[in-house]
Parts: structure tokens; sequence; C-alpha cells
């Protein structure tokens, strides 16, 4: 179950701030669109065990005061919909305006849980100030400092109280692919071309969330749940911010998935917002296949697709241990290839390697190319296990695990690829004390 928490507010009141201080970095997508610049920003983060992806709704720069109240409007409208948690940020220097005013009247007529965070409490004295948010009727204010960091932690543990604990996989759970990627690239396309050979193989499965539908595919040996997020659902009485509504999707489809495929339009390119969406299934510990779309578009001669492959992977680095499939869904072309590609890296991510053949194999790499000494201090790695978990990790013991530095771990991951075969997946290493 994927859950999202959106910041909405009005310009000005510290929705990047607060985003940043929750998030701990930074990510934005820059996209143009009818003269407007916004940041997309979203970003995973994590409270006391529990994941959530944040997004900052805001930011547009331009424009009259009509398009852009109208724009924020719709953007909360999209985050009522799409959201697990909604925080509706204020400052509490300003007070209750306007547009906060009509903020709070659609909030009102929610059901999800909404947080009202006044901002910029920065003394005490300003505590009695944003006594007055009481006014919209929407329970307790927390208050915050998001430049400071006071009072978030009081927030996030209201927040993460609406999130249900993991559930336990099922005995046998069929992989989840998830079909994701900027407009018109071509992911309804794919879907139907998957799905469209025999209707009789379509089964509707009832989603455990409300936004998506999971298609029963079971064909050529191949058997998973297809996670459609092409509008299935009609919003009514929502003008839509087609790219933020696209991203909202992509983020929920992302989460509840074990392996994404990241569609790409050839003409294009990797974009910004492929990027973003591609960290975001790494952090997330997704396996990952890209495929580069309407391939059959493109002029080109016997090394357009590894060119076309090593500009993918110099802006997606560091993990570039990724497959790239290009397909033309129109033409047909290795449009089952993707099928089958994204079931390999399921397997990859879901496959155990056996304590002895791992140690086999990887001791006596460490042996030829044990990590350098610190300060005349030696290292010494001597066993290896693969820790139990939904994406692979594994631990190596060693004496000093706390001299181990970023670019050994580095050559150790690399290894475990090179022997083991990880590709699509993103793997963790840790060196503990033994």
């Amino acid at each position: 179950m994927a859950n999202i928490v959106a910041i909405v507010g009005r310009p000005n009141v510290g929705k990047s701030t607060l985003f940043n201080r929750l998030t701990e970095s930074r990510k934005a997508i820059v996209d143009d669109f009818s003269g407007v610049t916004r940041d997309r920003h979203y970003e995973v983060a994590d409270w006391i065990g529990k994941k959530f992806t944040v997004i900052d709704t805001g930011g547009f720069v331009h424009g009259s005061d009509d398009v852009f109240e109208e724009a924020i409007r719709d953007q909360v409208h999209i985050a009522i919909e799409e959201a697990s948690v909604i925080i509706f940020m204020v400052d509490v220097t300003t007070g209750i305006t306007d547009l906060d005013d009509e903020i709070a009247d659609l909030l009102r007529r929610t059901s999800k849980p909404v947080y009202v965070v006044a901002n910029k409490v920065d003394h005490a004295k300003l505590h009695h100030d944003s006594a007055e948010f009481y006014a919209f009727g929407l329970g307790e204010i927390y208050n915050v400092s998001s430049a400071t960091g006071s009072g978030t932690g009081e927030l996030l543990d209201a927040v993460v109280s609406n999130f249900p604990e993991e559930e336990e996989e099922e005995d046998t759970p069929l992989p989840k692919v998830a079909i994701v990627g900027r407009p018109n690239v071509g992911k309804s396309s794919m879907t139907n071309a998957l799905l469209g050979v025999d209707r009789n193989i379509v089964t509707d499965v009832a989603g455990t969330t409300r936004d998506s539908i999971r298609i029963h595919y079971n064909q050529f040996g191949h058997e998973f749940l297809l996670i459609d997020t092409a509008g299935l659902r009609r919003k009514s009485k929502v003008s839509e911010d087609i790219e933020f509504y696209s991203v909202m999707r992509t983020i929920k489809a992302l989460e509840d998935s074990d392996v994404v495929v990241l569609m790409l339009d050839a003409n294009d390119g990797i974009e910004g917002q492929d990027i973003n969406i591609f960290h975001l299934a790494e952090k997330n510990k997704k396996g990952i296949l890209i495929v580069v779309n309407k391939w059959d578009t493109i002029e080109k001669d016997h090394k357009t697709m590894k060119e076309f492959e090593a500009r993918i992977k110099e802006k997606i680095a560091p993990f570039t241990d990724v497959p790239i499939l290009f397909t033309s869904v129109t033409e047909k072309q290795r449009i089952f290839r993707v099928v089958e590609k994204a079931m390999e890296v399921f397997q990859n991510k879901t496959k155990k390697i056996p304590t002895s053949k791992l140690n086999d194999v990887m001791l006596e790499i460490i042996e030829n190319y044990p990590p350098p000494a610190i300060k005349g201090k030696y290292i010494k790695i001597k066993y290896a296990t693969q820790l139990p978990g939904r994406s692979p990790m594994f631990a190596f013991f060693c004496n000093l695990p706390q001299y181990i530095k970023e670019p050994y771990k580095r050559f150790v991951e690399n290894k475990l690829r090179e022997h083991f075969d990880f590709s699509g997946v993103p793997i963790q290493v840790y060196f503990r004390q033994k």
C-alpha cells in the first residue's frame, strides 16, 4: 500500500522548507506548461521505521492571480483524491488569508486525515498567535518552524499513525509489475498490446487500492499482476493538472509494485521527470526495467542503440546495472521481450544465494583485494551472508566495519553483480562487527 503525504497551502508559507526538512534532501522536476514554470518535489521519507513519500504541491511562479489561485485549488483537489495524508500549511506571521480559507473549505469536505501546520513559530509568543487557525474547524494545530525543525517530530508522529503496519506477503504472491512513464510515451498502448492477444486471459482482481486496477496476466508461461494506472478512474469536478496528477498516480503504482517498467519516448530520451522516478524506484528497492518506445521512428545505424544506451546510463548513474530494451508498440517489436525481461528482473530481486556459495566466491575476491588499511589497522572480513528481505541485502562480518569506506562498498557490490547477476535490482551491502 502506497503511503503518500501531500503538503498543500498557498505560496510562501514554507512548504518546500518543510519538504526538505522531512525528506533530508530535495528533488525537483521542472516542466514548461502554458508559460508557467513549476517545480515538482517528491522524495522518500522515513520516520520510526515507516516509509512514505512526501510531495510538495507548490510552486507556480508566474501568471495572473486568477490562474495562480485556480492552479493551487486544482492541486489541492488532486492531493485530496490521491494522498493518504494531507498537511495543510499556513503562516503564523500573516494569519488567515482568503486563499487559506478557500483551501480549508475544500479540506473540510474530505474524509482524509488533515493536519493544520502553523509554520514560522520561531518563539513562544507565536504559539498563542496560531490559535486563530482553529477557526478552520480542522482539528488540532501543529506549531512548527520548518527552518529550525522544531515541532516536526510531533507532527510526524501524528502523520505516520495513519499508516498501516506492513503486511506479511502472502505465501505465493504473484509478481506485481507497473508500467510507468510520462504522458504519451505509449504506456496504454503497451498494456493493450500485452493484453489484447486473447481477452480471456484478463481478469480484474479486486485491488487493495482504490485507484489502480490489477490485471491478471497469464500467458506464454508468465503469470503476474499488471498494475494499470492509465486513467481508469474518471475524476469529476476536478480541472486536472495532468502532469501533477500523473506524478501522484505513478508514485502509487511504483510503491505497490515489485518491478517498475519505466517507459521512455525514443524521440525525447530520458528527461528530468524520468530520472526522478528512476531514483524513487531505486530508493524503494524496486526492480527496474527501462523500455525505450517508438524506436521505429528513429533514424539509426549500427551504433545508434549503443549510444542511446550509454546516454541513459550516464544520466541514471551510479546505479547503471539496469536492462534497457528498445521497442515499438505500434510495430509489435520486442513487446513480449518486455514481459520476459521484467520476470527476469523479478527473479533477480527475489533470488537467494546459498551462504556457502556466497562465501566461496566473495571471500576469495576479498582476500585478493582487501579493504585498504586505515591508520595501520588491517580490516579482516571473515564471513558473508544474505539477509532476509524483499530485495537483496548482504552482510559482511569483519573486525573494523567503521573503517570501510564507500568506494570499497561499491567494489563489493560490483563483484556481487558480476558473479550472481542482480541486473535491474538495487542491492544493499552492510559491514558489521564480527
